[in-house]
């Protein structure tokens, strides 16, 4: 139980995927302008990633089996894109503001690296099924903080637009207040080995 704590706890606050491994950067700096978006995206990706890792690694495991393992990314990739399909009907069908207000972002979970990531990981690592299910939902629930912590300084930074220099005004401040978040959750380092 233990293990299962810290593999939680690491990839949630030292191995973020978003701050410390760069994984799924183009959703993160796209859809955190509003606190509704980057909270709904957030969700999409934490239950595609658990769901893609409940699939993947039985399907690993096949793949070991037939020693077939080259096609692991290629089958992981596909798996993938039926799941985020499923959830795009999902949010259409239910909650269609949301589905609108996440645009073109919902498809790129398709090709978002991050998902891809916590499945090859996972695998790598050599987990049980137990710990990757473990391991794709701290890593969904890091992207998930790492998100709406973002989205929050980026609405802060609407309401003092006066204070930000003018060459820095627009992209050039979100990368230096992403930079400056992800050099923060790097005074986790260390405590979970």
């Amino acid at each position: 139980m233990a293990n299962l704590i810290v593999i939680f706890l690491s990839i949630v606050l030292v191995n973020n995927f978003l701050l410390s491994q760069f994984l799924g950067i183009c959703s993160f700096l796209g859809v955190s302008n509003k606190m509704s978006s980057a909270v709904g995206m957030s969700g999409a990706v934490v239950f595609v990633m658990v769901l893609a890792e409940a699939v993947t690694w039985p399907v690993q495991q096949l793949l070991d089996k037939y020693e077939i393992g080259y096609l692991q990314t290629v089958v992981f990739i596909l798996v993938i894109a039926a799941l985020v399909q499923f959830v795009e009907m999902f949010m259409k069908k239910f909650l269609p503001s949301l589905q609108k207000a996440l645009g073109i972002y919902l498809p790129l979970i398709t090709t978002n690296c991050a998902i891809l990531g916590a499945t090859i990981n996972a695998i790598t690592y050599e987990y049980s099924f137990a710990q990757s299910m473990v391991y794709a939902f701290g890593a969904g629930c890091g992207y998930a903080v790492a998100m709406i912590l973002f989205a929050g300084i980026r609405e802060e930074k609407l309401y003092s637009d006066d204070a930000i220099p003018t060459p820095f005004k627009g992209v050039p401040i979100i990368l230096v207040s992403a930079t400056i978040m992800s050099l923060s959750f790097m005074g986790f380092t260390g405590m979970f080995q």
